[in-house]
């Protein structure tokens, strides 16, 4: 944050970019896992509650973020510092907004499933959000725990995919019975 000593001055200590976090026992955070295959052409309802992205101490909050498409977005502003929101979507209308200090939140949605979007910050450059836009609601972000939970899912064979900034995207097939849940683990090889 040497760029910017306005967000330098939030901080007591220096930031790492939140590209690898890690928890206890080698646990990956900030992992989308979702359902990539075998759900076939069923409609959702879409969540009525809109998903946040927050602009805090000049970092993204979350890092990583799933939500539906149409879902409403809330993108606030905490920090007493001017932003500059600029998603990038690959499927969905870029656009440039800037957000200055008590505005109220940008409202968005996107209209089509989009996959990491970057979500940058014109002013401050090391800022990065990854937005991922979903037609289904099966999908999560795991925690410093490693952990995440596709709930509801119904009686199917599915492929899961884990995608991780640096480290990239992995696929497992499995089959799920009526009232049954499994658990299934992904290893991302941080030596390469």
């Amino acid at each position: 944050m040497t760029a910017g000593p306005e967000c330098a001055k939030l901080h007591s200590t220096p930031l790492t970019y939140p590209e690898v976090v890690t928890g206890d026992h080698g646990a990956l955070a900030n992992v989308l896992v979702y359902v990539k295959s075998g759900l076939g052409n069923y409609r959702y309802d879409v969540p009525t509650t809109p998903a946040t992205l927050d602009q805090v101490g000049c970092m993204y909050q979350p890092h990583v973020l799933g939500l539906m498409a149409r879902q409403k977005l809330d993108i606030k502003n905490t920090d007493p510092i001017v932003h500059n929101v600029h998603p990038v979507p690959h499927h969905n209308r870029a656009w440039n907004q800037s957000q200055p200090v008590g505005s109220a939140a940008i409202e968005t949605e996107f209209d089509k499933p989009d996959f990491a979007i970057p979500v940058l910050c014109n002013l401050h450059p090391w800022m990065r959000a990854y937005v991922f836009v979903f037609s289904h609601p099966y999908f999560d972000v795991t925690t410093t725990a490693g952990t995440f939970d596709l709930k509801n899912l119904p009686p199917g064979t599915y492929t899961i995919e884990a995608w991780q900034e640096k480290y990239g995207k992995q696929d497992q097939m499995v089959t799920i019975g009526p009232k049954e849940s499994k658990t299934i683990a992904f290893r991302f090889n941080a030596g390469g």
